[in-house]
């Protein structure tokens, strides 16, 4: 007797790009893209990332009209700052419940369809490259899955509950671009740096069936979301004295190219949500008294949408966040204006 149903088999990455592919126009945009990106965090460009979008991409519609319209904020702020729509499609799920994903479900509200999904998820990604101009970032839940998306990313992101995780380890090194690990649920600095110098290093190892080489990413690095205590409190480290820490600890293990995006909603805000402005511009002000930390902050991580708030699946407003809370469009501009006068 077994407990897993195996339905049926999935087309391989390479098959559904040849299915959906991407045009060799659209190719171009996201190199020039990722050479913008990786300028950033190799400190060649003073400009900050903002990896700024829905706690969860879980509608095509309202994701578009938010990238569309943060494509027109990235113009005014091309001097200063580089955006990266966060179009997140797996979602990690603390006790294993509730919505997972575009990837899980493309429809919120009715079951699971892996082969939609997946589809969706590259139809997603693709259509905001061509609608916009933005290449995109997602998070790297299953790292068997990054293949589907592997010439759409110009971000990757290896969440709080992975980053200890071998195969996302493992599969980050043979990755290209920027791949941000962050600090595990416990707050273990240790970990995060010990991930990414894992990411940082050449691997051999076996990865969707086949043994493969790495030559590892040097653009992997650090993100701050704040940790959660033993008595399951979320405790913020962003403050002045937790990025001290974090920059003597990052040259002390010697990585490549200290780089640091903090995370301004999860722990770092208790999921008070419209803390974010504050939080990021608290950051910006420790740079300002600390050259160490100004060079290692590349960005900030931001949870936005159309409408402020979240709500349940099924009350089907518009551009309103189905799982965390998210900061509304208006907040939003005048967050990304800020940060870019104070750069």
């Amino acid at each position: 007797m077994q407990n897993m149903n195996f339905k049926r088999k999935l087309p391989v990455p390479k098959e559904i790009k040849e299915q959906y592919p991407l045009t060799d126009a659209l190719a171009k945009v996201k190199q020039a893209r990722d050479a913008q990106i990786a300028d950033v965090f190799t400190g060649k460009s003073d400009k900050l990332v903002l990896i700024i979008g829905p706690c969860s991409a879980d509608r095509e519609d309202a994701v578009l009209d938010y990238c569309e319209r943060l494509a027109k904020l990235q113009e005014a702020v091309s001097d200063r700052l580089i955006l990266i729509p966060r179009v997140y499609t797996n979602k990690p799920r603390t006790t294993g419940d509730g919505y997972k994903g575009l990837l899980h479900q493309p429809d919120p509200e009715k079951r699971p369809d892996m082969l939609e999904g997946v589809i969706a998820i590259r139809r997603l990604h693709t259509k905001v490259l061509a609608n916009t101009g933005l290449s995109t970032a997602d998070e790297m839940l299953y790292p068997d899955n990054y293949r589907y998306l592997s010439d759409l990313l110009s971000y990757v992101a290896v969440g709080a509950r992975s980053v200890e995780n071998q195969e996302h380890r493992l599969t980050s090194s043979g990755i290209a671009v920027p791949v941000g690990m962050k600090n595990p649920t416990s707050g273990d600095i240790s970990v995060m740096l010990n991930s990414i110098l894992a990411a940082q290093h050449p691997h051999t190892f076996i990865y969707r069936g086949w043994e493969v080489d790495t030559t590892g990413n040097s653009l992997a690095h650090a993100i701050l979301r704040g940790y959660v205590n033993k008595h399951g409190e979320s405790r913020p480290n962003y403050h002045f004295e937790e990025l001290e820490y974090l920059y003597n600890a990052y040259a002390a293990k010697g990585l490549q190219n200290i780089a640091l995006i903090v995370d301004a909603n999860h722990s770092n805000s208790g999921k008070k949500y419209a803390e974010q402005p504050r939080i990021c511009k608290e950051v910006l002000h420790s740079c300002r008294h600390s050259a160490d930390i100004k060079a290692m902050l590349k960005g900030f991580m931001i949870e936005s949408y159309l409408e402020p708030g979240c709500q349940k699946i099924g009350e089907g407003v518009y551009g309103k966040s189905i799982t965390d809370p998210c900061i509304g469009w208006d907040v939003t501009v005048r967050l990304v204006q800020d940060i870019a006068e104070l750069v």
